[in-house]
Order: C-alpha cells, then sequence, then structure tokens
C-alpha cells in the first residue's frame, strides 16, 4: 500500500521514518483491503478450459474466477489443473471449466477482517479465497502471497537482509 493510501488510524503505526509496525491482534482485525487489491481475473461459464489456463498465464495468477452474468459461480486454481487436468484430460480445447472448477467457493468481502482470510485458508486449505461485492460479483482475490507479504512488511529488515541461502552467514576475513 502507498503512503498515501493509509486508512483511517494508521498514523499510530508509521512515523516520519516508516519505523516497523507492531504486529498485534489489532492488526488481524483491519480489512483485508489492507493487503493490497488487483482486479480479479474471470473467465465466463463454459469457458475452453484452454481460455482459462491461458489466462491465467498472461496474468502471472494460480485462479481464475468462473461467473455466470457477472457473478460468482467457481473458481478454478492451480491445484484444480493439477489434481484434476494434467494426466487426465489431453485436450484441454474440448473441456470447459464448468467440469473441474470448484463450485460455489468460500468467500469473503474486501471489509472482512484478514484474520478471517486466514482461519479460511487455515482451516479450508486454500490458496486463494475470492472477494466479492453484495451481489456476489468478484471485486478481488486474496492469496497466501498477499498475506505472507503484508507480515513481511512488519519485519523488513529481518526478512529482506537475511543471506540468501539458509545458514549461510557472511565468512569473516581471516585477520579481521
Amino acid at each position: 500500500m502507498a503512503d498515501s493510501e493509509v486508512l483511517e488510524g494508521d498514523e499510530a503505526y508509521f512515523d516520519a521514518e516508516r519505523a516497523p509496525r507492531p504486529l498485534d491482534d489489532r492488526m488481524l482485525h483491519e480489512p483485508i483491503r489492507r493487503l493490497g487489491m488487483r482486479p480479479p481475473v474471470c473467465v465466463a461459464r463454459g469457458a475452453a478450459l484452454a481460455e482459462a489456463v491461458r489466462q491465467m498465464q498472461q496474468h502471472r495468477v494460480g485462479y481464475v474466477m468462473v461467473v455466470d452474468g457477472g457473478r460468482l459461480v467457481g473458481i478454478l486454481t492451480e491445484r484444480d489443473i493439477l489434481y484434476k487436468v494434467l494426466g487426465k484430460i489431453p485436450d484441454l480445447g474440448t473441456v470447459t471449466v464448468d467440469a473441474v472448477m470448484t463450485a460455489d467457493p468460500e468467500v469473503l468481502t474486501p471489509d472482512d477482517a484478514i484474520v478471517f482470510a486466514l482461519q479460511k485458508m487455515s482451516v479450508g486449505g486454500f490458496r486463494h479465497v475470492p472477494l466479492v461485492d453484495a451481489q456476489r460479483r468478484p471485486v478481488g482475490i486474496v492469496s497466501v502471497r498477499h498475506v505472507v507479504d503484508w507480515v513481511v512488511d512488519f519485519f523488513p529488515a529481518h526478512v529482506l537482509n537475511v543471506p540468501p541461502e539458509p545458514g549461510r552467514l557472511p565468512q569473516q576475513p581471516e585477520g579481521g
């Protein structure tokens, strides 16, 4: 989130130097929109599986939301492709997303608390949770990657300044 997008009440977490913010219970109850949202990647119900895969590749995402009349009816994820498609469906152009998508997926709204996304991901084993509006129209997605990036933002020096390989600390020069 850019500094210009600071939400009401955020001033307590930032100072002029962008000091580290505390990660506490209060942060878990902030809205999911704090994780950052991009427009959802969608395909229409009945779209060829090949088209859905092209959309995932083009947008570099691990999901597509399946819509019918603008409303969410399913989600197709990289896991669906791995477990339901690869080695089982030889021609992705002959099968529609309907055959392999997860129908009527669990959803959240951008105003739901981050803790609800964590709960759905942990208990349900999801890596992607669609975000919808009151009419169940897709407005975004929350992914494990969003949550990880959000957590890293609390500890940037600790996470971003570690050696590139675990256990490989820089060697002290001899005599140094």
